[in-house]
This record gives C-alpha cells, sequence and structure tokens, in this order.
C-alpha cells in the first residue's frame, strides 16, 4: 500500500480513539485525596471499597528540583509545611474527574499547580502552574470545560481550560482565596476567601490583622466580580460583632437563594438569604469539651467547623465538627442535629452522587466516615491514605484503573 494510504488510515485510527473513549460507559466513584500522602484513593460508592490508589506525586523529584532551585519557592514550600501542612508537606487538596471519567484533575498546594491525570495510563497529561506560591480549592463548571482553582498567595481565582491545560482567565479575591463552587447552570461562581488562618493573633480584638475576607459572586462568563459582600460586617448587623467574616465550605439551597456557611471559629454554620442580602439564622451545633477548654489559637486553621454538605432535596445538612471530632446531620427547617460519627478531626463533607450518603473524611483517623442522612447513622468507614481532606464525587470509565467493566 502506498505511504499516502498508511497516513491516511493512521489518521483516522487516531480521530478513531478519542470518539470510542467519550463514548465509553462510566460508572460513580468517590476520589478521597490524601493530603500528605500524595495519593487519591479510588472508592467505590456502592460496596464501600477502595477500588484502587493514585499516586499523584509521580513528578516529585522534577518538582522538588524545581523549588530548591528557586529561593522564593523554597521558602513558600517550607513555610506551607509549617505553617498550613502542620508539619507536613501538602501534595493533594482537591480533585474533580473529567465528564467523561478519563481524566482527573488535582490540586497540589505545596507545588503550587494543577495536573490533570490519564485514568487510562494513570500518567500527568498536562500540568498548570497556579499564579503564586500555592494551589486550594477548586471547582468544575457543569460542562466540565473549565476548572476553577484558589491561588492563595496571589489573591486571585486562575480558571483553566480543561482540553487545553491552560489559565484562560482569572478574578480577583481577598486574601487567601478558598472556596469556589458554580452555581447549576454555570452562570455565576461563588467564591470566598478566609485570610491569613496560620497565623495566632486569633481573638476579635484582632480581627483585621486577618486580611481582607469577601465572598463573591462573579459573572462566569465574563469574569466580572458581581457583588463583594464582608460577611463580617453582615454578621456584626445581625447581632454578632465578635464573629468572623472568613467564610470556609459552603452549601447551596436547591433554589439557590440561600446559602449555608461556616466561618472561622464557630462551631456551627450561618443561613444566608441572597436575595435579601442578610443574614437569617446562626445554627449552633455541640462543643465537645476538650474544644470547650481550648483557646482559639488551638484551632486547626481557625477551623472550628470545616466541611459541609446539602441531600439533594434540600431537607438536610451534613456538618464536619473539625475541633470537636464529630459528624452531624442537621435539619435545614428546625436546625435540630443528630450526631451521626465520631472520629479524629473530621475536615470535607460531600455526597454520594445519588445524594443518600454523606461522606466526611476523618483526617486524623486515616478513613472516610459513610453516613446515611435518612437515618443519621453511619453506615461504614473506608480506610484509606495519609490524612485524607476534600473528597469529591466524580466518574471514572468502565475498565480503567483496573476496575471492572460495568455490567
Amino acid at each position: 500500500m502506498p505511504r499516502r494510504g498508511f497516513a491516511l488510515i493512521a489518521a483516522l485510527v487516531v480521530l478513531a480513539v478519542p470518539a470510542i473513549a467519550q463514548g465509553a460507559p462510566t460508572r460513580d466513584v468517590l476520589y478521597v485525596g490524601n493530603n500528605w500522602d500524595g495519593t487519591a484513593d479510588v472508592v467505590d460508592p456502592s460496596t464501600f471499597q477502595v477500588l484502587t490508589r493514585i499516586n499523584i506525586i509521580p513528578d516529585i523529584d522534577e518538582r522538588m528540583a524545581e523549588i530548591q532551585s528557586n529561593p522564593e519557592r523554597l521558602g513558600y514550600f517550607l513555610a506551607i509545611r509549617e505553617l498550613v501542612g502542620e508539619g507536613h508537606d501538602q501534595f493533594v487538596d482537591d480533585m474533580f474527574s473529567s465528564h467523561d471519567g478519563r481524566y482527573l484533575y488535582v490540586s497540589r498546594p505545596s507545588l503550587a499547580d494543577v495536573v490533570a491525570f490519564d485514568l487510562r495510563t494513570r500518567e500527568i497529561v498536562w500540568r498548570v502552574k497556579v499564579d503564586g506560591n500555592r494551589a486550594d480549592h477548586m471547582a468544575i463548571s457543569p460542562d466540565g470545560t473549565r476548572l476553577l482553582v484558589s491561588a492563595s498567595t496571589a489573591r486571585v481565582v486562575d480558571v483553566i481550560d480543561t482540553a487545553a491545560g491552560e489559565i484562560v482567565g482569572r478574578f480577583p479575591s481577598g486574601d487567601q482565596p478558598h472556596e469556589n463552587n458554580y452555581s447549576r447552570d454555570g452562570k455565576l461562581i461563588y467564591h470566598a476567601s478566609i485570610g491569613s488562618v496560620y497565623t495566632p493573633l486569633d481573638e476579635p480584638a484582632f480581627d483585621a490583622t486577618k486580611g481582607e475576607r469577601i465572598f463573591e459572586i462573579v459573572d462566569a462568563d465574563t469574569l466580572q466580580v458581581l457583588r463583594k459582600v464582608d460577611m463580617g460586617q453582615k454578621l456584626d448587623e445581625f447581632g454578632e460583632p465578635d464573629m468572623s467574616g472568613a467564610v470556609r465550605p459552603m452549601a447551596l439551597a436547591p433554589d439557590e437563594r440561600y446559602l449555608y456557611f461556616q466561618v472561622s471559629f464557630f462551631h456551627g454554620f450561618v443561613e444566608y438569604d441572597l436575595q435579601e442580602d442578610r443574614v437569617l439564622r446562626l445554627a449552633h451545633l455541640p462543643l465537645s469539651d476538650e474544644a470547650a477548654g481550648m483557646r482559639r489559637e488551638q484551632y486547626l486553621l481557625d477551623s472550628a467547623h470545616h466541611g459541609l454538605a446539602m441531600n439533594p432535596e434540600g431537607t438536610k445538612l451534613c456538618a464536619a465538627g473539625t475541633m470537636s471530632d464529630y459528624a452531624a446531620i442537621v435539619d435545614r427547617a428546625t436546625f435540630a442535629y443528630t450526631i451521626a460519627a465520631h472520629g479524629h478531626k473530621p475536615y470535607w463533607s460531600t455526597n454520594s452522587a445519588d445524594g443518600r450518603y454523606c461522606f466526611v473524611s476523618f483526617s486524623g483517623d486515616d478513613l472516610v466516615s459513610v453516613i446515611s442522612y435518612d437515618t443519621g447513622q453511619e453506615v461504614a468507614r473506608i480506610p484509606v491514605g495519609d490524612h485524607p481532606q476534600r473528597m469529591r464525587t466524580g466518574e471514572l470509565q468502565s475498565g480503567l484503573l483496573g476496575t471492572a467493566k460495568r455490567r
């Protein structure tokens, strides 16, 4: 056959592979980021079994050589270890899968980047260095084409094109950009910065030293900030002048009018009306005896609670009581609560794809608790890697990572 014929056949084969991959069946999985390990566990959300573990830092030698050759990067790397990582390097923060279940996108705080893994080969297919010197929480657009990542030290949120692996935009934030969420239709971004949570000046009298902490609503297309809210001021207007304005994890009600969020030092969460632009209620959750005796300086990165999810019906919330070592299911209407599980340092909450369960990472115990929204009770515990934090429900193409094909 002439060379031209071989070339044509080769081109057709190359074009056919992505088409086949895009049409491949997928399965729901839970991705668990083991921050200090530099790994991610892939969990079956029905059997609660770990299917496999992915090495998220296969390029660590190359990255460390870059860091050690740059005094500024090395300084930040060591500071992140001591001030944020509790003496450990932070190798996995947040992660999302592509909608076709072929790729996994991961932010790596200590390495100040986001990487995309091909779940067929377990290899990095692109790497994006974020602005500044630390990568933090992420969000993926409903159509899967854009990835938000908080660039902690640069006071911006970078917007990454997931296909190209390039920063295609950014929008400004306050000090230490943190949480990101898209609206259901993908038109809005809800973002918050938390300020300097690693400083010892934690009493209300020194609140201003934490820097600018703002909640923002951003146009997802133009990246223009549509509204900036000082939640500290809003809590003051509500009658709580000594509460922090640092918005931590948040959950939107199904109608996206009401926002529920945790703030630094508060054992519970806040209910906020986005339409009326005001605080409506506070959910006060219990303190353990140990937490009740702690000074604010002993709180982990100012987090009294860190982890909040809402069931799809919008009737219950799942809260991680970080400093009191529990997870609670809270009735949205009455704020009545049930302590559903105990463990050391719970640090994130997320829902199963079918909405039946809330997964809570107990970072100090290296496990994930599975809690039923219906019963408010723990139904399983999943051993995972060292210091699990962020977890995300996502997709995995059937047959990848050594998993069984869907029948």
